[in-house]
C-alpha cells in the first residue's frame, strides 16, 4: 500500500485547483516565514521549508501540475503505487535563484553584488559659526578623514603594471554553489567565494601603498559653503565629497551639521530677529529718536511719547535672510525702562514735584488698577 503523502496544495495553504499567480503568492509567503536563513538551527522550519518547496517545484511546472491534478502523487512519482509519469523532486534545485526571481536577490544574492559599483559610505561633521555667519552665509573650512581611491593602482588594489586575475574557484561571479543530496533531491545553495572574499578577482602582487586595498585613508580639507539663514542644528550636504565608492560608485557624501554660537545682543526666533533696547524713563515718557543695533547695523528709530515698559516696535524686513533665497523676516525691539538709581536730593525733589502735579489722567494703568482695587474693597 503506498504511503499517505500530504496534499501538496495543502502544502502551500490552498485549494485544489488555484491558480498559477495563487501558488506563486503562497510560496512567497511561506518561503519568507521558513527559510533557513531566517530560522537557522530550526528543524522544524527546514523540514517545513522542504515540504513547501516541493509542492511548489510540481505545481508552478503546468505538465506536472496537470497530471497532479488527475492522477495525484502517482502521477508525478513513479515510485508512488506503481503510477504513471516522471518524478524530479529537487533535482538540480537552486534555492538561491528562485528566491532572487521572487526577491529581487534578498536571499544570497546580495553577495553577487558585491563586484558590481558601489557608492561610498557619506561622512558626518560639524561647524561652529557666529550668529552673523549664520545670518548672511559664509565659507567655512572643515578637516575630515575620508577613504580615497588609491592613486597609485587606480583602485584596482594591484600593483602598477599589473592587474586582478578572475578567481579560479568562482570564475569571477564572487558567489561559490553547492549542490547537496537531501530527502528530497538535490538542493543548490550560494554562499560568498572564500578564496576572493566574494570580489571576484585574485591579487597576486599587490599595490605596495594601498596593500591591495584599493583605497587610502586621507586627511582632507574641504570647503563647506553655508548658504544664508541656516540655523542651528541644520544640516548641509556636501554632495561627492564623501567616502570612495568601491568598483567604479560615486563617492558618498559629506553631511554637515551647523552650530551657532549665541549672541550677546540678539536672539533668533526662525528668520526673525530679537533685541531688547534699553531707555530712560525720560526718552519713554517724552518720546526720543533711538538708534538701536539690528544684524545690518545700527539703525534709528523714534519712539513716541509716552512708551510703556515692554513695548514691542517691529521693523519689517531687518531680520534672517529666509533659505530659499527670498525675503528676509523682520526685527523687534522691545522696550525696557530703566528706573534711576543713586539720584541726589535735588533729582528726588524734582520728581516728587512732578509726582504731586501729574494727574491719574496721565496714568491709565494706574487709574484703572486702583479703580478696580477700590470696586474689589467696597463690595
Amino acid at each position: 500500500m503506498p504511503e499517505q503523502r500530504k496534499d501538496l496544495y495543502e502544502a502551500l495553504g490552498l485549494q485544489k485547483g488555484a491558480s498559477d499567480e495563487e501558488i506563486k503568492k503562497a510560496y512567497r509567503k511561506l518561503a519568507k516565514k521558513y527559510h533557513p536563513d531566517l530560522n537557522p538551527g530550526d528543524k522544524t522550519a527546514e523540514e517545513k521549508m522542504k515540504e513547501v518547496n516541493a509542492a511548489y517545484e510540481i505545481l508552478s511546472d503546468p505538465e506536472k501540475k496537470a497530471r497532479y491534478d488527475q492522477f495525484g502523487h502517482a502521477g508525478v512519482d513513479p515510485s508512488y503505487g506503481g503510477g504513471g509519469g516522471q518524478y524530479s523532486g529537487f533535482e538540480d534545485f537552486d534555492l538561491g535563484s528562485i528566491f532572487d526571481s521572487f526577491f529581487g536577490g534578498g536571499m544570497g544574492g546580495g553577495q553577487t553584488r558585491r563586484s558590481g559599483p558601489r557608492k561610498g559610505e557619506s561622512i558626518r561633521a560639524s561647524v561652529t559659526l557666529t550668529f552673523e555667519e549664520a545670518a548672511f552665509g559664509c565659507q567655512k573650512q572643515i578637516t575630515v578623514n575620508r577613504v580615497e581611491t588609491c592613486p597609485d593602482c587606480g583602485g584596482s588594489g594591484a600593483k602598477a603594471g599589473t592587474s586582478a586575475e578572475t578567481c579560479p574557484d568562482c570564475h569571477g561571479t564572487g558567489q561559490i554553489k553547492t549542490t547537496q543530496r537531501t530527502i528530497l533531491g538535490m538542493m543548490s545553495t550560494s554562499s560568498p567565494c572564500s578564496r576572493c572574499r566574494g570580489t571576484g578577482k585574485i591579487i597576486k602582487d599587490p599595490c605596495p601603498s594601498c596593500r591591495g586595498a584599493g583605497s587610502l585613508r586621507k586627511q582632507r580639507m574641504i570647503t563647506v559653503q553655508i548658504p544664508a539663514g541656516i540655523d542651528h542644528g541644520q544640516t548641509i550636504s556636501v554632495r561627492g565629497e564623501g567616502n570612495a565608492g568601491q568598483n567604479g560608485g560615486p563617492a558618498g557624501d559629506i553631511f554637515v551639521t551647523v552650530n551657532v554660537t549665541p549672541h550677546e545682543i540678539f536672539k533668533r526666533r526662525g528668520q526673525d530677529v530679537m533685541v531688547e533696547l534699553p531707555v530712560t524713563f525720560v526718552q519713554a515718557a517724552l518720546g526720543a529718536e533711538l538708534e538701536a543695533p539690528s544684524i545690518d547695523g545700527k539703525i534709528s528709530y523714534n519712539m513716541p511719547e509716552g512708551t510703556q515698559p515692554d513695548t514691542v516696535f517691529r521693523i519689517r524686513g531687518k531680520g534672517i535672510p529666509n533659505l530659499n533665497g527670498r525675503g528676509r523676516g523682520d526685527q523687534f525691539i522691545k522696550v525696557k525702562i530703566e528706573i534711576p538709581r543713586n539720584l541726589t536730593r535735588e533729582q528726588k525733589d524734582i520728581l516728587r514735584q512732578f509726582d504731586e502735579t501729574a494727574g491719574d489722567a496721565q496714568f491709565g494703568e494706574k487709574k484703572g488698577f486702583f479703580e478696580k482695587m477700590k470696586d474689589l474693597f467696597n463690595k
